[in-house]
């Protein structure tokens, strides 16, 4: 495995010498891109993306429960990701090994800090119950960029969520569903982007040939305001403060890009 990651490595760099890449991409590049929601009936909101030759399958379901004890007026918001073995032979059965865990906690964190979903807006008694989001993701197939299929698919599908109303007696303290329903209070839309870096080339949305020889990698999730929610640097290596510049302004671009797509594929579902 070793030699015969060498001499990939060596024919991508030659490859990126001329400007190219192994499937015929610019350095800038995404692979094609297809979205679609509302794919699993009884969740309360689902997404399908296939980036490429990747593929993820993200659905929402939304309980109530008992909200955090130091965030006792917000709703609870949960990420779980779990690798398919049949998506990838370097996937076990068994309990979410450091990848699952890279994967949920960077979508968690970049859904979380941008305040894309308004969690004061999901409190139903302050202090005693709460709506709680799980956020589900099961990876399909792997061909490389699982975290912009993931966070892409988590956002599509928090964007297609809707929950029933409920109503709370204060005299009886009971909790009634009712038939009406609303979509989850989703005000921003973070976009992560992922850059591999292999020699001194720095490429977006990495494919798994890519992934294999790089000698860093790095995530950047961005709102539509440009404002920066979850920044993950993984395998290694480092980025020179110019690179670092470079990949935000572009992170910036290309999840604009993204964005409109997930709009339309919101808007279409």
């Amino acid at each position: 495995m070793d030699v015969m990651a060498g001499i990939m490595r060596d024919h991508i760099i030659n490859l990126l010498k001329e400007g190219k890449r192994v499937d015929g991409r610019g350095l800038e590049d995404y692979r094609d891109l297809e979205i679609k929601v509302n794919v699993i009936e009884k969740a309360e909101g689902s997404a399908w993306v296939r980036l490429g030759n990747t593929q993820v399958l993200v659905g929402i379901k939304v309980d109530m429960g008992e909200p955090f004890p130091d965030l006792p007026e917000r709703g609870v918001i949960t990420t779980n990701v779990e690798l398919v073995p049949l998506a990838s032979p370097n996937f076990e059965p068994g309990p979410p090994d450091e990848n699952a865990i890279e994967l949920a906690r960077v979508v968690d964190r970049g859904i979380r800090e941008s305040g894309a979903v308004e969690l004061e807006k999901l409190a139903i008694v302050p202090g005693k119950l709460v709506r709680v989001i799980f956020v589900d993701v099961h990876v399909l197939d792997h061909d490389g960029n699982l975290l912009d299929a993931t966070g892409i698919g988590a956002i599509a599908a928090l964007l297609s969520t809707k929950v029933p109303k409920v109503a709370y007696n204060e005299e009886t303290e009971e909790v009634e569903v009712l038939d009406e329903y609303e979509p989850l209070p989703v005000s921003k839309i973070p976009i992560p982007v992922t850059f591999a870096k292999i020699g001194s080339n720095i490429l977006v949305d990495p494919v798994l040939d890519e992934e294999r020889v790089m000698d860093g990698r790095l995530t950047i999730t961005t709102d539509e305001n440009g404002m920066i929610s979850s920044v993950q640097k993984g395998e290694g290596g480092s980025f020179k403060l110019e690179e670092v510049i470079y990949a935000v302004d572009t992170a910036i671009k290309k999840a604009a890009e993204i964005r409109e797509k997930v709009l339309e594929a919101v808007n279409a579902g």
